[in-house]
């Protein structure tokens, strides 16, 4: 169904040489036909990137960068790279970048390792309240190797401000880091994974330069919206940017990065690699390239524009049926639904299962102050960028809506009925897939 030409005869391939692999792919591409995919982080790729991916390309080492690479035969990824990095900086409105990162988290890894020491400090968002795991969590390299201060939300609910950032607070933390730590106190960091407002880069960059510290922003969940201008950029604001290139971007799960320092985007290129990368993944970058190509053309903002909407819809839709919805809305693709303003009985970790029986797909997600623990929660997190790229629009968020509300309903009322229920729904949703194929 989608993507037929490539998909099709690649699992026809596997199916005959690998039936294991064929079958299970086969299985997966039909999951993906036919449920609806409101996962934030995750979206849809054209036929084009999809199959920049399958290339020849993968055959090749190209450790180092173009011009300067440790193996011969590199004259063609040369120039597919440099592609890349031209249309990255077009893109961004930035001088420089780096295609190189296999993932957002690997772009933040070599950010540290390129900027800061082990045992310096730098501020963020706790992951709780929105932020990523690479912001800091204990668990994780940010958190062992180096120090983080975590800024707070609002959480007067009270406040017409009730879960977005305290600018006021952000400045307060950032200056009693300074005065603590001293010189070790090297970053704040803003951008993140659950945060549904818009991020004000200004504001931001006053703390920062009050507090002579570098300005980083982790772009990855709002990268496709600013690309189109309908996210403020963090340019000219922030002195180094990283993001993925799927998400709202909607190209092949990778890394990037981005600035407009020349010395900075030195210090990263030699962070990477060798830093902590080998060869680059150069049929990745191809399908960068190729994405970042389609993300330059007008209708890629008339897309962001319409995620924007279906993510308010969804938003005003689900508050309509009595979920509540954190800051009371949403600026950007995603939202996250504090499922205790329907029941107080019903918990993330379920609704994400009993939603996934009925064909739609999300996933479990804490909220600001959550009194539930991470592996249940008491919000589920949703987005659009995926089921825009299907084609959804307004009307077809209503129905999803709809759809959320019956199956939690029918689950709060005993498995029989969330059984019947959601058997329904996935009919209802299957129906609503072949109306609004993948992009082919």
């Amino acid at each position: 169904m989608a993507h037929d030409a490539i998909t099709s005869g690649t699992i026809r391939e596997l199916q005959t040489s690998d039936p294991a692999i064929g079958d299970l792919l086969n299985l997966e591409a039909q999951r993906q036909a036919t449920t609806i995919e409101l996962i934030a982080s995750e979206n849809h790729v054209s036929s084009a990137v999809m199959h920049a991916m399958g290339t020849c390309l993968t055959n090749k080492y190209a450790e180092g960068y173009p011009g300067a690479r440790y193996y011969g035969g590199c004259i063609h990824h040369d120039g597919i790279e440099r592609i890349a990095i031209e249309r990255a900086c077009k893109l961004f409105n930035c001088k420089f970048a780096n295609v190189q990162p296999h993932s957002g988290a690997t772009a933040n890894q070599a950010l540290f390792f390129a900027y800061l020491n082990p045992g310096d400090v730098f501020a963020s968002l706790v992951l709780a309240d929105g932020g990523h795991l690479t912001h800091g969590l204990k668990i994780n390299m940010s958190g062992k190797w180096f120090s983080a201060v975590h800024y707070p939300l609002t959480y007067d609910t009270a406040s017409p401000n009730h879960e977005r950032i305290d600018y006021d607070a952000v400045e307060r933390v950032c200056l009693d880091a300074k005065q603590q730590h001293g010189d070790k106190f090297k970053l704040l960091m803003c951008g993140y994974s659950a945060y549904p407002r818009v991020i004000d880069f200004p504001r931001f960059r006053a703390i920062a330069d009050k507090c002579n510290v570098m300005l980083h922003a982790d772009v990855a969940h709002i990268a496709g919206l600013i690309a189109s201008g309908v996210h403020p950029s963090p340019f000219p604001h922030c002195h180094v940017v990283t993001t993925t290139t799927h998400k709202t971007l909607r190209g092949p799960r990778g890394g990037l990065f981005l600035t407009n320092d020349e010395d900075l985007a030195k210090k990263y290129d030699r962070a990477l690699f060798p830093g902590i990368q080998g060869g680059p993944l150069m049929h990745v970058i191809a399908a960068k390239a190729v994405a970042f190509g389609e993300a330059l053309k007008p209708e890629f903002k008339t897309y962001s524009q319409q995620v924007v909407k279906n993510a308010q819809a969804l938003a005003s839709a689900l508050t309509q049926r009595g979920y509540r919805i954190t800051s009371n809305g949403t600026d950007n693709h995603l939202m996250l639904v504090d499922l205790r303003g329907k029941s107080t009985d019903l918990i993330g970790a379920e609704a994400e299962k009993w939603l996934e029986l009925a064909g739609l797909i999300c996933n479990k997600n804490g909220i600001p102050q959550d009194p539930r623990p991470p592996k249940q929660t008491s919000g589920i997190r949703l987005g659009t960028p995926a089921t825009t790229t299907r084609g959804f629009k307004e009307p077809q968020m209503q129905m999803i809506a709809t759809f959320i509300d019956r199956v939690l309903t029918a689950g709060l009322q005993g498995e029989a009925a969330l059984t019947a229920e959601a058997g329904k729904v996935r009919a209802e949703v299957r129906d609503l897939c072949e109306k609004f194929p993948l992009p082919a």
